[in-house]
């Protein structure tokens, strides 16, 4: 006695379709899986016999395989459990078999038959759709996500004996359906508004040009300033998700189980800020099967990094690649796994140890090795992929004791998307999405510069012993000062704007 039931796993953040085969033999009773099985798959025959029976059917106690093909990639997870279940009771005759046909199965089964959420739902419905599938079926947490993925109805269930009277023509499911507009409509607000940050005038000018133009930025500035606050309010002034953004993220975060249940997609920015004891497969994604990270759940949003020379020097390394390719590649002995990881850096640090060093309010206790050898924690390589250094200096009585509020985020978001779609225009068909993501093939196409810019530029080369990477990032900003402007050339106000967003290359003043 032979069942075939079609189910999904995932491989990195993109679904495929596995068969579940399962065969019913004369012999000692037995039950084995094979198609190299992880831990929560092989667990899964206590699991499917407990609630077969706790359902009210009959498990046979003879000799049953299941295989999972294709079985040359490891299969991990819990989504297994429904389709071998479904497969048994195929099997047996109670289901029958060519009703399962155009359909695919996930759910995790608890030992009274109840179906429980899963993790990627998303990525294995869009499996499902480009298998050319009609139905998914799944449970009812998961549905929403699933139901993204136009042309193909998403059933949600709760428990086994459902999908088998529905299997049995016994029962009807209403597939789940999704309005996009009303997804972005409702999930698209954000809890914090700049108009709440008191001062700090030329810390937000700094944060809307990298908001501008995609650059990373780095806050300089003692105990209480207003780092993280400015920090967490950067994503309210980045425009807002396309579905494309929307979709690759949501797949990045279904993963990992991050999706809530009752959201479909992910619509605001991500805001990802792990704390400084992280290791550097948290960062970057690791493990004997590679998990994403704290960089790619950060996807297409921000990646905060407070107290950013507390952590492990070899943390922080790794972020090299990532900043530089928009994506993250991690090798293992069995298999290599791409994750997006096209982020904002922003980072927030002392001046110095005590974190006093230019406050004129405190007095610094520290000396100048003590000073060096703190900000030699943070490389020069990492720092020139940084576009941004500002100071964000204590804030002041006058300003925080006033009435009136700043600026909001809308309008400040409103000067962003403008230069944004000057940007789009610019780079429409090149794989570049923003000014921070051009390369120097396009550098001296679009960030040409006069005589008395060049000139400017050259000074600031001898001066602060900039690299030819920092030379870049200069001309990078400056462009994108002038796109918020909206002009075509880059002016020597430009690049002087620019420069003095280098605060760390003038060295300890």
């Amino acid at each position: 006695m032979l069942a075939k039931i079609l189910s999904s796993a995932v491989l990195g953040i993109d679904g495929y379709i596995v068969e579940v085969e399962v065969d019913i033999a004369g012999g000692l009773p037995s039950f084995s899986t094979v198609g190299l099985p992880e831990g929560a798959v092989r667990e899964s025959k206590d699991r499917v016999k407990a609630a077969i029976k706790n359902a009210g059917y009959e498990f046979p106690p003879r000799r049953i395989t299941v295989n999972l093909a294709p079985a040359d990639i490891k299969k991990e997870g819990s989504a297994f459990d429904l389709p071998i279940a479904l497969g048994i009771l195929s099997a047996q005759g109670i289901i029958p078999k060519d009703h399962l046909q155009d359909y695919l199965f996930l759910g995790e089964l608890s030992l009274d038959g109840g179906i429980k959420p899963i993790r990627g739902g998303l990525p294995m419905a869009i499996a499902a759709k480009d298998a050319e599938l009609r139905r998914i079926c799944l449970p009812k947490a998961n549905a929403r996500e699933a139901a993204v993925v136009d042309g193909i109805e998403v059933l949600p269930v709760s428990g086994l004996g459902q999908v088998v009277d529905l299997l049995r023509d016994e029962r009807k499911i209403e597939p789940v359906q999704v309005d996009m507009q009303e997804v972005f409509r409702e999930g698209g607000e954000y809890p914090e508004d700049f108009r709440e940050v008191k001062g700090q005038e030329h810390a937000k000018r700094a944060l809307e040009i990298a908001a501008a133009g995609g650059h990373n930025i780095l806050m300089i500035g003692p105990p209480g300033a207003g780092k993280t606050m400015l920090a967490r309010r950067l994503p309210t002034i980045l425009p807002p998700m396309t579905v494309e953004e929307s979709l690759e993220t949501t797949k990045v975060h279904s993963v990992v189980g991050l999706i809530p249940q009752d959201r479909a997609l992910t619509v605001v920015r991500p805001f990802r800020t792990p704390h400084h004891t992280i290791s550097d497969a948290g960062l970057i994604g690791g493990g004997q099967i590679p998990r994403p990270g704290e960089v790619s759940l950060a996807h297409n949003g921000v990646l905060f990094l407070d107290e950013l020379p507390e952590f492990k020097k070899n943390v922080l390394e790794v972020l090299r690649q990532p900043l530089e390719d928009g994506r993250v590649t991690i090798a293992r002995a069995v298999t290599s796994l791409t994750y997006p990881a096209r982020i904002m850096l922003v980072a927030a640090m002392n001046p110095c140890p005590c974190g006093y060093y230019t406050d004129p309010q405190h007095e610094c206790t520290c000396t100048i090795p003590q000073i060096q050898r703190y900000r030699s924690r943070v490389s020069g390589p990492l720092l020139d992929r940084i576009d941004i250094h500002i100071e964000v200096p204590a804030v002041r009585y006058k300003d925080l004791t006033q009435w009136e509020e700043g600026e909001s985020s809308s309008h400040i978001r409103e000067r962003v998307k403008g230069a944004r779609a000057i940007q789009h225009g610019r780079f429409q068909g090149k794989r570049i999405f923003c000014n921070a993501q051009m390369t120097s093939r396009y550098l001296k196409r679009y960030c040409g510069i006069d005589q008395e810019g060049d000139r400017l530029m050259e000074q600031a080369m001898s001066k602060f012993g900039l690299s030819a990477r920092g030379y870049t990032r200069i001309l990078k900003v400056a462009r994108t000062i002038a796109d918020l402007e909206g002009t075509e050339a880059i002016a020597p106000h430009h690049l002087s704007e620019a420069i003095q967003y280098r605060t760390l290359d003038r060295g300890i003043l």
